[in-house]
Formats: C-alpha cells, sequence, structure tokens
C-alpha cells in the first residue's frame, strides 16, 4: 500500500490529523478535508485510490460526498466512518457507492481492514453487523435514523411522522446510538 493515496474527510480536526498521523506511519499518502467542499476539491486533484468520509460533516451530510465521490471517482473505494450509525445508513451508504461502513471510534488498522474486507467491485461487509435481534433502543434508533432520511434531515418533518414534538426528536438525536 506504499504508494496508495487516502483521502481522509471528517470535521473534527484532533481525530482526522491523529488519524491522517497513524495512516501515513502505515505507508499510505493522507490528504485531508474538514468538509464536502473541500473533500471534493481535493479529490479532483489528488485522484486517491480510498476516501474515508465522516457521516456528518458541518456543510453536507457525509452520505452525499459518497455519492459526488463515485460519481467523480468510480475506482475509488470508499468507506463511511461514524459516530451515528444504524442499519439503514450503513445501506444507504452502501448503495451509493460505500464498500464499508466502520463504527466509531475506530484506529487505522480497522480502516485499513476495512478496505480490505469485500476483496470485489460489489463485496461489501458491514462492520459489527448484528446476528441477533436488535434492543428495542436500537431499534428505536435505526427506526428514527430511516424516517429522518426518508425525510432528508428535515427534523420537524421527521417529527411530524414519528408522532414525536420537534424538540423531543432532536433530544433523542443528541445522543448516541445504543449498543446492538
Amino acid at each position: 500500500m506504499s504508494s496508495t493515496k487516502l483521502l481522509l474527510v471528517d470535521d473534527d480536526d484532533p481525530l482526522r490529523t491523529r488519524l491522517a498521523r497513524a495512516l501515513r506511519d502505515r505507508g499510505l499518502t493522507c490528504v485531508e478535508a474538514a468538509n464536502a467542499e473541500q473533500a471534493l476539491a481535493v479529490a479532483r486533484t489528488e485522484v486517491p485510490d480510498l476516501a474515508l468520509v465522516d457521516l456528518r460533516l458541518p456543510d453536507r451530510n457525509g452520505l452525499e460526498v459518497v455519492r459526488d465521490l463515485h460519481a467523480l471517482l468510480p475506482e475509488t473505494r470508499i468507506v463511511v466512518l461514524t459516530g451515528y450509525g444504524s442499519i439503514a445508513t450503513a445501506l444507504e451508504a452502501v448503495r451509493l457507492g460505500a464498500v464499508h461502513y466502520l463504527p466509531k471510534p475506530a484506529d487505522a488498522d480497522d480502516v485499513l481492514q476495512a478496505f480490505t474486507r469485500g476483496g470485489g467491485d460489489e463485496s461489501v461487509a458491514l462492520a459489527e453487523t448484528p446476528e441477533s435481534a436488535p434492543s428495542l433502543a436500537r431499534a428505536e434508533w435505526e427506526h428514527i435514523q430511516r424516517v429522518l432520511g426518508d425525510c432528508d434531515g428535515n427534523i420537524s418533518e421527521a417529527a411530524r411522522r414519528l408522532g414525536l414534538h420537534r424538540r423531543s426528536l432532536q433530544r433523542k438525536l443528541q445522543k448516541r446510538p445504543p449498543a446492538s
């Protein structure tokens, strides 16, 4: 992987810097971007072999970045990294062109392993896919994420569809996702 170029897109500066340094120590050439616009601009000039994209970015949703990167550079292998994951968003990321979905916290070894999983064009391995039924709290979280995705991130519309007050939904979304 010594000549492999990786685009790292994350708005968390300390995490991005630390992860980029660890990936460079493992022999990759790592270019960084703090938001979606930077990511697409860097992708056009640097043409990365791999891309690690955070799901939540300040200017756009990470899934949109996955879609745009895949359209711009179809040969680039993309992994989505997030602390707010659900099965619904994992499946959407894969549908849009990602080869893997990795939950935070993840270290450089986890990232490299995510890129090497699923070897072929359409082969995808989802990280930590539960083999048993998810807990009720996890099922609720995934349902909320699915409805929010259906509403294109519109909190008010999602709250209406879920039968919740908008502020109640916002409080639920601020919490970390429950373990499966």
